[in-house]
Parts: C-alpha cells; sequence; structure tokens
C-alpha cells in the first residue's frame, strides 16, 4: 500500500500574479517542499531547515 501525502498549498500562491505554487506536507518525520509544476522533484528539510530557509529569503528579497 502507499503512503497517502497530505500536499498543502503556500496561501502566497492563489493569486493571479504567483504561476508557480509551492507546496507543503509532513511526512515520515520531515517537512516535504515541492513546486506544483514539477511534483515528481521533492526537498525534505526539518522545521529549523525550513525556518532559516525563509528567514534567508526574507533577507534577501529583491522584489
Amino acid at each position: 500500500m502507499t503512503a497517502v501525502v497530505a500536499w498543502q498549498k503556500s496561501s502566497f500562491s492563489d493569486g493571479g500574479d504567483a504561476p508557480n505554487c509551492i507546496e507543503l506536507a509532513a511526512f515520515q518525520g520531515a517537512l516535504r517542499l515541492r513546486e506544483s509544476d514539477e511534483p515528481g522533484t521533492v526537498i525534505a528539510t526539518t522545521g529549523p531547515g525550513l525556518a532559516a530557509l525563509i528567514r534567508h529569503l526574507r533577507e534577501h528579497d529583491r522584489y
């Protein structure tokens, strides 16, 4: 039997300005990230690792 992963789409991905959606799931003790247009490519991380990534992206936001 294949385990079902419940992906949650980012709230920032719902608008018309966001053609790519980032999705997050908790599965087998890790957080998983993927882009909706490439669902087969998944990155596994921890809570602190994801928090560090978000901090880094916010600090280097050039938009």
